[in-house]
């Protein structure tokens, strides 16, 4: 097990009468790589095979990333290889069943990959009901799934993969990556989001196998699943909201599920050795000057692999009244930095979609203003993506002109990743 962390970055102080607290909870994990090297763990390759994976080469490269993911799992780890079309169809093992990694299954799995052909549509909660079907049988442990498409999900109805996602909740951990430009990011985001894993582009399908190489390697390094951070409020306080800020923007608030009187548990998945951040905002009943309190409790619990739970870490979020307003006024910095690239990811968004759908006013006010909120972040990447969409004539006070040709990747590869966050400091640089 790894050793865990909480620390709490916040300005306590309140104005007479104020009620609002805000704070970010930094969780860390330590010493996570001998712990994963035992722990029980279950990974599921979804490859989709529809029909327009033959062409551009996906196919093939496909194929061989998922190979690589094979050969970077862990000896003893159970697994299995799924293709996604109209429905899903376990490829090895082929009885719906997890293999366990071995130098003979690598292998035996290796050459079931090789045999596949791409044909059909694309159906992706028939695909997640398969994962699950094959991870609930796994029982505890990390549990993991892969997931790649180069389509839209045209063979399910919206409220079809609703249901899907609602059947797989909390089931296992999903990585999504669309790869080519045919695909939808708001639907992998939400599948993505749904199963608290990641979505990215791979635009050029010969980068799939290093992609999919990393992503095995990462899961590997997981050595505690099914971790939640509970909250606990003081009577007639309420709690707004919880959001994951980094490595990426994700909004739990939700996801609660009740624990206790005055407690809620927001889930974060598995850990290996990593840093999340999380922004809390607690509403608590208005005080008087030189009143102190608790405005949560924040635990982060965990299964203890004999019917209980157990606590890794814990923290506290204050609030003090004070007639000082130097205190009261003061914005915490990181609370400052992590709101301004909520703020970025959400004009990104939205100036793409106003581009998409020929609002060009919007979009190039959005997209001038998310040049300035990436610039303020020092959030590189974001600044060089916005660069092949926009021209920047002042980065200051985001005057920016629509580029006319934009390459599809480019536009898709910015919206992606605008959820992708730079971790604030302290200071909050």
């Amino acid at each position: 097990m790894p050793e865990f962390t909480i620390k709490v970055d916040q300005n306590r102080y309140l104005p007479e009468g104020g009620r609002e607290v805000h704070a970010i909870v930094t969780v860390e994990a330590t010493g996570a790589g001998p712990a994963a090297s035992g722990a029980p763990a279950a990974e599921v390759i979804i490859i989709d095979t529809s029909g327009s994976m033959s062409f551009d080469g996906k196919m093939a490269e496909a194929k061989r990333a998922a190979k690589a993911a094979v050969d970077a799992l862990r000896d003893g780890v159970h697994f299995a290889v799924v293709a996604g079309f109209n429905f899903a169809r376990p490829v090895y093992p082929a009885d719906e069943t997890l293999a366990v990694v071995s130098p003979r299954t690598r292998q035996e799995a290796k050459a079931a990959i090789g045999r596949l052909d791409a044909a059909g549509g694309t159906a992706i909660g028939s695909w997640l009901r398969m994962a699950h079907k094959l991870m609930s049988r796994h029982g505890a442990g990390v549990r993991h799934a892969i997931l790649l498409t180069d389509g839209k999900n045209q063979h399910e109805t919206a409220a079809e993969l609703d249901a899907a996602l609602a059947a797989v909740d909390g089931g296992f951990v999903c990585d999504c990556r669309g790869v080519g430009t045919d695909w939808e990011v708001a639907e992998l985001r939400k599948i993505a989001s749904a199963m608290l894993g990641g979505v990215d582009i791979v635009a050029d399908p010969r980068d799939l196998e290093a992609d999919f190489r990393a992503m095995a390697e990462k899961a590997m390094g997981k050595a505690v699943a099914d971790v939640a951070l509970r909250v606990w409020t003081p009577q007639n306080g309420v709690l707004k909201f919880v959001k994951q800020v980094a490595p990426s923007l994700e909004d739990l608030t939700d996801r609660r599920v009740e624990s206790a009187p005055q407690s809620g548990d927001y889930p974060t998945g598995s850990w290996g050795d990593e840093i999340r951040d999380y922004h809390v905002c607690v509403q608590v009943p208005p005080g008087e000057v030189g009143r102190q309190m608790r405005a949560a409790w924040i635990k982060l619990v965990a299964p203890d692999g004999a019917g209980g739970e157990q606590v890794l870490a814990t923290g506290n979020v204050l609030a003090e009244w004070t007639d000082d307003e130097a205190k009261s006024t003061q914005i915490n910095p990181r609370v400052a930095g992590y709101t301004g690239q909520a703020e970025l990811a959400e004009a990104i968004q939205e100036g793409l979609a106003a581009r998409r759908e020929g609002d060009l006013d919007t979009a190039t006010a959005r997209l001038g203003r998310a040049v300035v909120l990436a610039r303020q972040a020092g959030n590189e990447q974001i600044e060089r993506l916005l660069d092949r969409v926009v021209d920047v004539v002042d980065p200051a006070t985001g005057t920016v002109r629509l580029k006319k040709n934009v390459d599809k990747a480019d536009e898709m590869s910015l919206d992606t990743r605008s959820t992708k966050t730079v971790r604030t400091r302290k200071d909050g640089g």
